[in-house]
């Protein structure tokens, strides 16, 4: 009886031990968090910085082998509002990493909770999953997760988003929080028609990254022609910029991605393009006829295409070897999008 009292206390003891860090989860816990690898922290990591801006659709091997190596074997961090913890067995066979982990917040309250804010504290490593930017907008902006992720960005933790999660890390961001549960994906002829149309919400400040000041971001972007879409924010955005003329001089830019391609940047801005796809610097030169409820005139649209190895430097804002102007003459762009591309 006594050996059998002994063991079942050794067991509990290793169940503890092992148990780390990781809360019990219950339907009182307001997050999700799930762990795969070492329960313990790495200790004495130090990650370098960096930014993977990835467009969607199939996950990039690649651009998640850059983030890991630049976290040198540390604690990488999936943050999501909804979904699942799919992505922690895809990353531990890519990456040698410490440990891969899911945190799911699906509301301000799980926003809220200190665990939430101490797990992206000691992570190595971020990653913002795609899903509904909305939801990321909604839940998390204002509360410590925020103040966590900006905190992390400026001790040089690397961070990647996709879809949504690419959406987000620019200055500024479309955040679909206009969006009803049934709509269909905002596109670019209704943006072009009217860009004060209720659903184009734009945002700022949510992430504050260096190197993407003065940028929004969009994804999926030849497959669902968001060129047009693109140009409305940014038409929107620089007609309501109030900084002084010395601080916009360059205007706000832009940058689309298409799926199965990444930028991916050096905290000097300079950066690499890899994947399947393109990358679009898009830039406003012109004069603009923006009125709401009308549609949208835009002349001199400055666009350079990125291809795979391409380089990309955001600072001087060059990249790429193909550049070509585009317009827009009473919501229709020209040339329109023809066989997958812009020019």
């Amino acid at each position: 009886m006594f050996r059998r009292r002994w063991r079942w206390l050794v067991a509990a003891i290793l169940l503890v031990s092992l148990a780390g860090d990781v809360p019990a989860q219950s339907q009182a816990t307001p997050y999700q968090y799930i762990r795969a690898g070492n329960t313990a922290d790495a200790i004495g990591v130090t990650p370098r910085g960096g930014y993977a801006l990835m467009g969607g659709g199939t996950d990039l091997d690649e651009a998640f082998q850059w983030l890991c190596d630049r976290a040198s074997g540390g604690d990488l961090l999936v943050l999501r509002a909804h979904g699942t913890d799919a992505y922690n067995p895809y990353i531990q066979k890519l990456c040698k990493m410490n440990s891969v982990a899911t945190l799911i917040l699906p509301s301000r309250e799980a926003a809220m909770d200190p665990f939430a804010a101490k797990k992206i504290n000691t992570a190595s490593v971020l990653f913002i999953a795609g899903g509904d930017q909305a939801n990321y907008i909604n839940f998390w902006m204002g509360t410590p997760v925020q103040t966590a992720l900006n905190d992390a960005i400026h001790r040089g933790v690397p961070i990647g988003g996709t879809s949504a999660g690419l959406a987000v890390l620019g200055e500024y961001a479309y955040s679909a929080q206009g969006d009803k549960p049934d709509d269909k994906d905002l596109d670019s002829k209704t943006v072009l028609a009217n860009p004060f149309h209720p659903r184009v919400i734009l945002v700022h400040g949510f992430l504050t990254i260096p190197t993407l000041q003065n940028i929004i971001t969009d994804s999926h972007f030849v497959k669902r022609d968001r060129m047009g879409r693109l140009i409305g924010f940014l038409a929107r955005l620089n007609a309501e910029d109030k900084r002084p003329l010395d601080e916009r001089r360059t205007g706000i830019r832009g940058i689309g991605i298409d799926e199965r391609t990444a930028i991916l940047l050096k905290p000097d801005g300079s950066g690499i393009v890899v994947g399947k796809g393109s990358a679009y610097l898009v830039q406003l030169t012109g004069d603009s006829v923006l009125t709401p409820g009308k549609p949208l005139t835009q002349r001199e649209v400055w666009v350079q295409k990125l291809a795979p190895d391409d380089t990309v430097d955001l600072y001087v804002w060059q990249g790429g070897k193909r550049r070509f102007m585009l317009s827009v003459e009473s919501g229709a762009l020209s040339p329109p999008q023809h066989n997958g591309s812009y020019e």
